[in-house]
């Protein structure tokens, strides 16, 4: 049986650098190489009321950890045990900062796209895939939702360096099925070790597929990007609405494009949110594109300059690429 996420460090999700000294103290290796089944079962349900008694302790999957949230706060003796340590060290920050920026912030705004929960409303973008492209609300579903989400940061994280873009795409990679298999056993309450492996096989199975497709028509063209969209999203139906398709090609390309224009220092420290499918994303022209990367050297120059970065604020990724 794979072994438990339980035992992962827990990552936070705070964009600001000066948390990412918390991943000092919390961050743990993550073994998981995963993946699942479809199955028809509705998507999250929330565990009903029993008697505390008779009812085992409830296993809180990762991202409703306290740690995952914004308003949390880190004590300050802990941000300064951290900022030392980091210090004392001379840890590589580019590497350390990829559990909590890919691992949980970046995992975190792909699982959200098209989750649901029982009793609670669904957010813009989760009823654009279940209402406006009618796709069936089950745990399959959500999760084609989430690796075509994952694939796009792929896309960016590949052209980090090396060392770095395979780095944030293992965590992320790794958070999503630690994630994935405290699910299972809560949410969709299976019980059986082998079964839960098995579903996580069979789901890194579709992962590795869907991201082979989606490669082979985001390099070719928007035909063969489709097709790749209607054979992993849209399950292959029949009798699909051509021009959903071309909505969601165009939500993939605007999405793509957005990231193509950080460099990878922002990128890497999580500057980067998806845009609304309703949304309309403007093309910049080469002057405001000149413009936008004068003010983000600009900006980072008398970060560097002015000597107060914290140790976990430092980057040697490039901001003017």
């Amino acid at each position: 049986m794979l072994r438990s996420a339980m035992n992962m460090g827990v990552y936070s999700s705070h964009m600001n650098p000066v948390t990412i000294s918390r991943a000092i103290i919390s961050i743990n290796q993550i073994g998981l190489g995963h993946v699942s089944r479809l199955f028809s079962t509705s998507i999250v349900t929330n565990s009903q009321e029993t008697n505390a008694k008779n009812q085992p302790k409830r296993i809180i999957p990762l991202a409703q950890s306290k740690y995952e949230s914004k308003d949390y706060k880190l004590p300050k003796w802990k941000e300064s045990l951290g900022e030392f340590v980091i210090s004392s060290l001379h840890l590589d920050m580019d590497k350390v900062r990829a559990g909590p920026i890919a691992g949980s912030y970046y995992y975190n705004i792909c699982r959200e796209q098209g989750l649901q929960v029982e009793g609670e409303k669904l957010s813009p973008s989760a009823k654009y895939f279940y209402e406006t492209l009618k796709l069936p609300r089950t745990f399959s579903q959500w999760f084609q939702i989430t690796a075509l989400h994952e694939w796009m940061l792929f896309t960016r994280m590949r052209a980090m360096p090396f060392k770095y873009g395979r780095n944030y795409q293992q965590k992320l990679v790794d958070r999503t099925f630690s994630d994935i298999e405290l699910r299972l056993f809560d949410e969709m309450n299976i019980h059986s070790g082998r079964i839960v492996d098995q579903y996580l096989k069979d789901f890194d199975t579709q992962l590795k597929g869907a991201v082979l497709a989606y490669d082979e028509g985001f390099y070719t063209d928007d035909a063969t990007l489709a097709t790749a969209v209607w054979r992993n999203l849209f399950a292959g139906r029949k009798n699909i609405d051509i021009n959903l398709l071309e909505d969601v090609v165009k939500y993939i390309r605007s999405q793509v494009y957005i990231m193509s224009r950080l460099s990878d220092r922002e990128f890497a420290t999580g500057k980067f949110n998806f845009v609304l499918p309703t949304e309309t994303v403007k093309k910049l022209s080469p002057e405001e594109e000149l413009q936008r990367k004068k003010n983000v050297i600009e900006k980072y120059e008398e970060l560097e300059k002015s000597g107060l970065m914290l140790p976990s604020e430092k980057s040697n990724l490039s901001y003017s690429n």
